[in-house]
């Protein structure tokens, strides 16, 4: 192994980044040994050599659609690849966070946090509040009325503001969904403070996750109780049929004012899960997916409400998220260290098609990148938050932000990664390229 380490490779650096960041094509003789770091070092001096002002940066290297993560002899032999041959090495941005934003502290577990909206952070806390951060920053509105933790929530129409208005969705283990209004040209020194337009009651345990879905018209919830429930957004602020009108106190203080709330009730209940609906997911009209404690993944009708497919894994599972290649993998994890990737387009396996395992305890959340089909994210119990590529099994990055376990993490702006412990902190990791 010596010997073949001290040999050369013929290499050609290739790249789909912009001209500033483009090396001479000309195959050379690079060290066998070379790893990420060494081949970075040569393609940042060749690009100075033509660009004296370019900023050294770290790249990541990829050889037939797959990213090198170990020496070059290494990755030749592994691979059955001749040394012979000159090697066609594209080389892309390393993913990693380059700044860690001021943190945004909470009085209590940051439970649940949206980062779908570009202006906005919402994120939910297990002292029963939701809360509204304009530009990652300052806490403007605070949304108020659950009597348990907030363990879900989601913005209703993400980026698209409506008359000036964004609509959220709460979960709660008080049972019950809460919709909310807020005016997103409100500023002021300290965060207003906003109750509920409707309340949605019915389960019988913890609402433990949230879903939209693509026409922003519907709401699905997993819970406790075992099931899922749908609920109609439409015409919430007004619909008078199926709804009653009730005074509900807006705070502790028994002589404060009284405000009128609309109750909905669920339109249609899916039944099929034995233990807690820890995730749910509705990533086309049609199609909504469910993890649950009882080890199963599901998959559901949205118009009738039948199960269309399941998957049985072995592990009780806290997260699921739809994304890569055409929005069509599932992304979960649960009560043991690894994240696995299935493909349902594939007939008669139920294997994962990515097992990705550098984490030292259960994971608590995953999320595809918004825009690109190999990259998502996931959170652990053991503090950190990794980022993935589907096409290496060792993580891009490790973010080491809190100091307890981390029970939510997203993706804010397609370039920040933010993330909610134990440890009653909001972070935001920015300066995250991907391609």
């Amino acid at each position: 192994m010596d010997a073949e380490a001290s040999r050369q490779v013929r290499v050609r650096f290739v790249t789909k980044l912009p001209p500033p960041l483009r090396a001479p094509t000309t195959a050379i003789a690079v060290p066998a040994e070379l790893s990420r770091m060494g081949l970075s070092e040569i393609v940042n001096s060749l690009i100075l050599s033509a660009e004296p002002d370019h900023q050294a940066q770290p790249f990541d290297f990829i050889v037939d659609g797959e990213l090198v993560r170990m020496p070059l002899h290494q990755f030749l032999l592994a691979k059955g690849i001749s040394a012979e041959r000159v090697l066609e090495l594209e080389y892309v941005k390393a993913v990693a966070p380059k700044k860690q934003e001021q943190p945004l502290p909470h009085d209590d577990w940051v439970s649940a946090v949206d980062g779908s909206n570009p202006r906005f952070l919402l994120t939910g806390c297990y002292d029963g509040l939701a809360r509204i951060w304009k530009d990652g920053a300052v806490c403007t509105q605070v949304l108020e009325g659950h009597s348990g933790a907030v363990t879900s929530a989601s913005f209703i129409n993400k980026g698209v503001e409506t008359d000036g208005s964004l609509h959220v969705v709460t979960g709660s283990k008080d049972r019950s969904l809460r919709l909310f209004k807020f005016d997103t040209s409100f500023t002021t020194d300290s965060p207003k403070q906003i109750g509920a337009y409707k309340i949605f009651p019915g389960h019988s345990s913890s609402v433990q996750s949230i879903a939209v879905d693509p026409s922003r018209n519907m709401i699905c919830s997993g819970s406790w109780d075992t099931k899922i429930k749908l609920w109609a957004v439409e015409g919430s602020e007004e619909d008078g049929d199926a709804v009653t009108v009730k005074k509900r106190r807006t705070n502790s203080d028994a002589s404060g004012p009284e405000e009128s709330q609309l109750e909905g009730s669920a339109s249609s209940t899916f039944e099929g899960h034995s233990q807690c609906v820890s995730s749910v997911a509705w990533p086309e009209q049609q199609t909504i997916y469910s993890a649950s404690w009882d080890h199963s993944v599901r998959q559901w009708d949205a118009q009738t409400g039948k199960e269309t497919w399941n998957m049985f894994c072995g592990k009780a599972l806290n997260c699921l998220d739809c994304g890569g290649e055409g929005s069509s993998l599932i992304a979960a994890g649960g009560s043991d260290p690894v994240l696995r990737v299935w493909d349902p387009r594939k007939p008669g396996t139920l294997a994962p098609v990515f097992q990705l395992s550098s984490h030292s305890s259960w994971i608590s959340a995953c999320k595809w990148h918004p825009s690109s089909w190999y990259h998502l994210l996931s959170s652990s119990f053991d503090g950190k938050v990794m980022l993935w590529d589907l096409r290496t099994a060792w993580p891009l990055a490790s973010v080491d932000s809190h100091s307890e376990k981390v029970l939510c993490a997203d993706w804010w702006k397609g370039d920040s990664v933010i993330s909610g412990g134990a440890d009653s902190k909001l972070c935001i990791s920015s300066g995250v390229e991907i391609a």
